[in-house]
């Protein structure tokens, strides 16, 4: 089967909740030489797919959970190729975790383990998350990026509520932590409502970004 065609059917594995077929297709790309990071694209493909299906309640919360466990196994399958493949990590400290009201971690475990294989050291708060935790992780891990992240439209007031309670606690101390979101049907309007400063749409954007703005905060070297 051409490599194309495998990645394609990875993403129709993982959208029809196909555990054994997902498995068994990831095997044969590493088996190949395949790249990693490239399997991971199609898991973003496949995954963006199960939750459309579920906003549109073609899957139920079961579909979510079966998805995220097929994700899981596939990334302890992953994980030694990534970690040869990282090449020179990115130093950086991420917070990351799911606002409250909100109890999907599909995306937000992605973007855990890709930043882990970059390099960063990331504190995973999980889901339902309040403001005020969010705060008080801030103030004691001291992140270059805080990530939250939001499944279901319900959970925006949420994160537009942390996001400005994080920006009026760190102002008031004279401090400045980037605020990224995400989540699987975010965009432009939903990033401008709950005020945050920067958004990512799948998770390989999101670790570009949290190098980039992890990066910009460390000193120049000389």
């Amino acid at each position: 089967m051409p490599e194309a065609t495998l990645l394609d059917e990875l993403v129709r594995a993982i959208t029809d909740l196909d555990e054994a077929g997902a498995l068994t297709l990831v095997q044969t790309r590493l088996a190949r030489g395949g790249d990693p990071f490239e399997i991971v694209a199609a898991c973003q493909a496949g995954l963006r797919r199960v939750g459309e299906l579920y906003e549109v309640r073609q899957y139920y919360l079961s579909g979510l959970i079966m998805a995220g466990e097929i994700f899981r196994e596939i990334v302890e399958l992953l994980r030694p190729a990534l970690e040869q493949r990282t090449a020179e990590p990115a130093a950086g400290r991420i917070l990351l975790g799911t606002v409250q009201g909100d109890i999907h971690d599909i995306g937000k475990n992605m973007l855990g383990m890709l930043l882990t294989s970059h390099g960063f050291a990331v504190t995973d708060l999980g889901v339902d998350v309040p403001a005020a935790e969010f705060l008080r992780l801030t103030l004691a891990v001291q992140p270059d990026v805080i990530c939250l992240s939001a499944l279901i439209s319900s959970s925006h007031e949420s994160m537009r509520a942390t996001v400005a309670l994080l920006k009026t606690e760190l102002a008031q101390r004279g401090l400045t932590v980037p605020i990224m979101i995400g989540g699987g049907l975010m965009d432009e309007h939903i990033f401008r409502y709950v005020g945050a400063d920067h958004w990512a749409g799948d998770a390989m954007e999101g670790v570009r970004l949290c190098r980039d703005l992890s990066a910009a905060r460390r000193p120049a070297a000389g």
